[in-house]
């Protein structure tokens, strides 16, 4: 069984762009064209981070994000402004397929047209609870090869990223650790009233960017 891996985090916001400049600015963190998420009038931009990367996503088309849960989520989740609203974990078959059995996940597969004419595949498990509760992980299943996989663009960082630092699920410490069944590397847990997710950035040079 393939162990679980930081995939990527989400970093929900109002306006795309405005956070691409503002990594960029105050991180030296550059981004790339991402895609939409047809039918929930969502997009994305990506952060590459090397092993992993910052999914920063927002609305894209108003109509559609007024009838998709995933919109109203966005909405939700930025009404005060940016924040990493979710932790994505990676694995292959058969422990993608094992995890989504374990929690009576129902996987879903899906697509996008990334730019350059390359459509990326994937099985998604767990969106929905990750989106009720951001202590708890979502999982993916990546079918593209590794060039392909959005943590190894080709950004023109002023930083050198090394991955995340970490990554903390804070909230209820044994319904966290339940959820996860495994040691994650780089994944913390901590006890919080409220669940949420922190993360920090590793740099090649041994400094790091804390992000929410």
């Amino acid at each position: 069984m393939s162990p679980l891996a930081i995939d990527h985090v989400i970093l929900a916001t109002a306006d795309i762009h405005a956070t691409a400049v503002r990594l960029e600015h105050d991180h030296g963190l550059a981004s790339l064209p991402g895609g939409r998420h047809e039918g929930h009038g969502t997009g994305n931009r990506i952060v590459p981070l090397g092993d992993a990367y910052i999914e920063i996503m927002g609305i894209v088309d108003e109509d559609q994000a007024a009838a998709s849960p995933m919109g109203a989520w966005l909405r939700e989740q930025t009404a005060a402004g940016d924040r990493i609203s979710a932790l994505c974990l990676r694995t292959e078959a058969p422990g993608f397929d094992a995890t989504a059995e374990r929690l009576r996940l129902r996987p879903l597969p899906m697509s996008r047209d990334a730019p350059g004419g390359v459509t990326l595949s994937w099985r998604l498990a767990g969106l929905g609870d990750a989106m009720a509760d951001p202590s708890r992980t979502f999982f993916i299943d990546w079918k593209v090869p590794r060039e392909h996989h959005p943590a190894h663009g080709a950004a023109p960082h002023r930083v050198e990223p090394a991955g995340f630092a970490w990554v903390e699920l804070a909230g209820d410490i044994d319904a966290i650790r339940a959820w996860l069944g495994e040691d994650v590397p780089g994944v913390r847990v901590a006890s919080a009233p409220e669940p949420s997710v922190h993360c920090a950035i590793a740099l090649a040079d041994g400094g790091e960017i804390l992000l929410g």
